[in-house]
């Protein structure tokens, strides 16, 4: 892939435009049924609570090796919790700049309860609502789906783009091969506590913000 010929882009938000990982400690620290088994937890401890399985790369509340389902849905269903995940610095500055500069942009954003997860998108991202679309996926049981890689290649016919002038720029390992599996080149984001790629995806560019991507596609 050549940066030139990306036209279009596709942004995750958890882990890529929000710090999904902010709303988890603060859920774990402060949720009344789980604040005193972590009232004590440090940023650092996170990883440990939540282990990072080999698929997905990153951290998520369902890999809690006992109460993993019930944190998810208690997360989902209390919207103090739910929307505490803020932009990343210079997310707004960044998507502004590059509409200026002529790419399509899209999220892309796969959740549990899409009609929570559309408002509070909405809602975070308004300043730039003129020109990002909007796109978020209902989630699989546990993620082990072909949801955003069908939501890809539906929106690629709703929007009439080329798959490989797209770019998925998503943390999480499973959808790179998402992004592969759609015809658009994956880029991925390496947020806190992500771990490395498989060997089969080595190639695939890493950046730590999107601002990082922002300079490679435009170098």
């Amino acid at each position: 892939m050549q940066p030139q010929q990306i036209k279009n882009i596709f942004w995750d938000v958890d882990g890529v435009l929000a710090d999904l990982n902010y709303a988890y400690f603060h859920f774990l620290t402060k949720h009344p049924n789980y604040r005193n088994r972590y009232a004590d937890l440090k940023w650092e401890q996170l990883p440990e609570v939540l282990p990072i399985i080999p698929e997905y790369g990153a951290l998520e509340l369902k890999t809690h090796p006992e109460l993993g389902t019930q944190m998810d849905q208690d997360f989902c269903a209390d919207q103090a919790y739910f929307r505490n995940r803020p932009l990343y610095p210079g997310v707004i500055e960044t998507l502004k700049h590059l509409d200026q500069l002529g790419y399509r942009q899209f999220t892309m954003s796969a959740t549990f309860d899409v009609e929570a997860k559309t408002a509070y998108l909405n809602d975070i991202l308004a300043p730039v609502t003129n020109f990002l679309t909007i796109e978020c996926v209902q989630h699989g049981t546990f993620m082990h789906d072909t949801a955003k890689q069908d939501s890809l290649k539906a929106a690629y016919q709703k929007y009439n783009l080329k798959p490989d002038e797209t770019i998925l720029v998503d943390d999480r390992i499973y959808n790179q091969y998402a992004a592969i599996e759609s015809g658009a080149h994956p880029v991925r984001l390496r947020c806190p506590f992500t771990s490395d790629l498989p060997e089969d995806l080595t190639w695939i560019p890493e950046f730590k913000n999107i601002q990082e991507v922002a300079d490679w596609l435009t170098a």
